[in-house]
């Protein structure tokens, strides 16, 4: 079958690789489509830090944004599955340690991420192998469009859940990219007042569109403040800056990863008695923004800007194809 293979920092091309094969409890899917994420960028640079971790490695198959249909199944998985379109989650913990027994395998110190770390391929490609367990069914009214959306919309539910986004509070969203416009369509959906902060006004009618009540920018800044606010940036200075910004009691959620660490005051944090949330993967959120997508309280194929084919896969990460009014490009292995 055909895959994008990553062979080292910004050298990547579409090969013939092995077609795989289900082991026990698993299924191989015929992918659909695959979004292209920052991650995945990171991923071909060479900038992620997974790599001087020592958990990743050259050559490298990414992709953990993806829709698609079953194709295969392993043993101990029913036949029934086959045909079902599904997606499914990146983080999969090893199952048996105390995290994973806890229901927080997202964090388990043996996992591997789909298409990211300890050398699990991704589904940039014609076909991608996972556990059954890991998987979640589409229902008809989840085109394969939204599907693909459903891992970033698992981290965004995730992120307006823990902002306490509801009706009567002032939510504000900082970082106008897939993830953060994901969170603002969800906190609007649970009634909260919603404003999104940009670094200039690109994205402003895309946050509109999903909900977003105001649109501020770094040279106009927001005027009020607010009950929590979502950092889905990969700025440093941010953590800081939203201290500013949030009420005392209030909820500052981070999200976003900055390359180089991040300082805040915490008798800030402590004298306006703020709590302060950090989250990791989608896994828990995918379910509900299933049934957001399912039932149209969400809309999110406003984001998808172009979709193209897994040749142009390799261009896409390098920053060579934009699509129009829209920030995430997804690839469909079949064109």
């Amino acid at each position: 079958m055909r895959a994008l293979v990553l062979r080292g920092p910004r050298v990547a091309g579409v090969e013939e690789v092995q077609a795989p094969a289900p082991g026990a409890g698993q299924v191989v899917v015929d992918v659909h489509r695959a979004g292209v994420c920052g991650t995945d960028v990171e991923l071909f640079t060479g900038d992620m830090a997974y790599y001087a971790q020592g958990k990743a490695a050259f050559p490298l198959r990414p992709g953990h944004e993806w829709s698609g249909v079953v194709s295969a199944v392993g043993a101990g998985v029913g036949e029934s599955r086959l045909g079902e379109r599904v997606t499914g989650e990146t983080m999969l913990g090893c199952g048996a340690c105390a995290r994973c027994r806890a229901g927080h395998g997202h964090v388990c110190s043996h996992r591997h991420e789909v298409g990211i770390l300890g050398g699990w391929p991704g589904a940039l490609a014609e076909k991608v192998c996972v556990p059954a367990a890991s998987l979640h069914r589409l229902p008809d009214s989840v085109d394969d469009q939204a599907g693909a959306l459903v891992e970033p919309g698992g981290n965004a539910w995730r992120a307006a859940a823990a902002a306490g986004a509801g009706p009567g509070s002032r939510v504000l969203v900082w970082g106008p990219g897939t993830i953060g416009l994901l969170t603002a369509a969800f906190a609007r959906a649970a009634g909260a007042e919603v404003h999104v902060l940009g670094l200039d006004h690109r994205n402003r009618e895309l946050a509109r569109k999903l909900g977003a009540d105001r649109f501020w920018t770094r040279d106009e800044p927001p005027d009020v403040t607010f009950d929590a606010i979502v950092d889905c940036t990969d700025d440093r200075s941010i953590p800081a800056a939203a201290l500013d910004l949030v009420e005392p009691a209030g909820r500052v959620v981070h999200i976003g990863l900055s390359s180089a660490p991040s300082l805040i005051d915490t008798r800030e944090l402590v004298l306006k008695e703020v709590t302060a949330v950090g989250l990791l993967g989608g896994s828990a959120g995918m379910g509900p923004a299933i049934e957001h997508y399912a039932g149209g309280l969400v809309a999110p194929g406003v984001l998808v800007g172009a979709t193209v084919g897994l040749d142009q896969a390799a261009g896409v990460l390098a920053g060579e194809y934009e699509g129009d009014q829209g920030t995430k490009i997804h690839i469909d292995p079949r064109l």
